[in-house]
């Protein structure tokens, strides 16, 4: 699904370049769960950025789904993200003014999903997160493990091949946190691939892969083995 080549991203001022990753190769398999992981600045954050098609690297390639995307420009990259890509975020990023089931249904909006398609895939994915209950309720009318149950039905509305989460479970109690990382293992097994970025050891024992970085390098890999199911053999 993705193959990074010699992947490198640099920020440059007047006065100062820094290098946030640097010559990064990688290959993701469809159906695998990858833990990033490694110290703040060490590129992490980036890495998901562009994986995610939300930035270009500086050189090197991307490949997702058979497509180089590397120099794709802002449109391009969003029409191939719609539908393929969904987004787990530390902060949830829900919208206040939206009920849960508003937020959900928001990207289906975006592709110019029917009305009543909307609805049935709506309620399937509140229904498959265990937050339909709450579905008239506003995000502050909720817990923070309730706020990121919503955020990862937003994320799968739209049956994306890809699923990146960025701290998934960094703004919740450990009892919330493993719920929320039993659900994402779930959707795993039945079929999205996963990439995460964590300082969780707890939460990265729920991959196939961990992926460590250290100043824009990969220094390891570590092949797990995972709580809930078998990674897909490589080349698969």
């Amino acid at each position: 699904m993705i193959k990074t080549n010699n992947l490198s991203k640099v920020y440059r001022t007047d006065e100062v370049e820094t290098t946030a990753l640097n010559n990064v190769n990688l290959e993701i398999q469809a159906g695998e769960f990858i833990s990033i992981m490694g110290p703040s600045g060490c590129g992490k954050s980036t890495l998901l950025n562009i994986l995610g098609l939300l930035d270009n690297p500086s050189s090197g390639d991307y490949v997702f789904a058979g497509n180089n995307v590397s120099k794709m420009n802002e449109r391009q990259r969003a029409q191939l993200r719609k539908g393929n890509i969904g987004f787990v975020f530390q902060s949830f990023n829900l919208i206040d003014e939206l009920t849960v089931y508003e937020n959900v249904e928001l990207p289906l909006l975006y592709l110019g999903v029917s009305s009543s398609m909307r609805e049935e895939r709506v309620n399937a994915a509140l229904e498959r997160t265990q937050i339909i209950h709450r579905k008239d309720h506003f995000p502050q009318q909720l817990s923070g493990g309730q706020q990121q149950r919503v955020a990862v039905a937003r994320a799968v509305v739209a049956s994306p091949k890809l699923i990146l989460a960025d701290e998934p479970t960094g703004n919740l109690d450990s009892a919330n946190g493993e719920e929320v990382m039993k659900l994402l293992s779930e959707l795993n097994e039945a079929g999205t691939t996963i990439i995460m970025v964590t300082h969780s050891p707890a939460d990265a024992e729920y991959s196939h892969r961990i992926v460590h970085l250290f100043d824009g390098h990969v220094v390891t890999e570590n092949f797990m083995t995972k709580k809930y199911a078998h990674a897909p053999e490589v080349g698969s």
